[in-house]
């Protein structure tokens, strides 16, 4: 079973989720999606934030992120019983996994993609307020991950679309510009050579 609670002090609201123990983390690791935001530190304790197609973990809030490490902390044996932790997060995709590791246990691709946050104690009006909102479900993670991998590309094709489109209108407000420059010099030399048959004709007459 994944545990998921609701941060309801942005709008809109967001989904943060956890597994109840390592291995349940272990699925999580492997079957993320590409906007998953991954706080971890402390043992067992992994919490991901479910974020909107197209944003990345620097759009996340302070206060979410202050969510996130209020529930990495209240769920970890260790970490709940001390003061002034520090929690670090990553996104989903800058997890690695490898050989040898233990279950539930990841490093980082990039350590420049590796920020922490500093947690002076529990705060248990937080911790309350996303516990009154969690939810148990038993989770198809392959399902969820097929699904998401079909939105986005719907998502990128839409976006296709909407690239070429704009791409055929720059086309065509060009090829107008051009042809107004060119009916333009048309206009300027029919006068020209207008004035020129005038003069010409004030020369015969005399």
């Amino acid at each position: 079973m994944v545990l998921y609670f609701t941060s309801n002090v942005v709008s809109p609201p967001v989904t943060i989720y956890m597994g109840r123990d390592k291995f349940e983390n272990e699925d999580l690791i492997k079957h993320g999606f590409p906007e998953d935001f991954h706080v971890d530190k402390l043992s067992s304790a992994h919490v991901y934030v479910r974020l909107q197609v197209g944003q990345t973990w620097l759009d996340i809030p302070e206060e979410v992120v202050q969510d996130c490490a209020q529930l990495v902390k209240a769920n970890s044996i260790e970490g709940n019983k001390k003061g002034n932790v520090t929690i670090i997060y990553t996104p989903w995709d800058n997890l690695k996994k490898t050989p040898g590791m233990e279950t539930g246990q990841v490093t980082f691709h990039n350590l420049k993609k590796v920020k922490r946050v500093h947690v002076k104690e529990r705060v248990n009006a937080i911790f309350n307020r996303l516990n009154k909102t969690k939810e148990e479900r038993q989770v198809d993670f392959i399902y969820e991950k097929v699904q998401r991998e079909k939105i986005d590309r719907k998502s990128s094709r839409e976006q296709e679309f909407q690239e070429k489109e704009r791409v055929r209108e720059l086309a065509e407000e060009s090829r107008k510009a051009q042809q107004e420059i060119q009916d333009l010099f048309s206009t300027e030399n029919m006068r020209s050579n207008q004035r020129s048959a005038e003069d010409d004709s004030d020369d015969d007459f005399m």
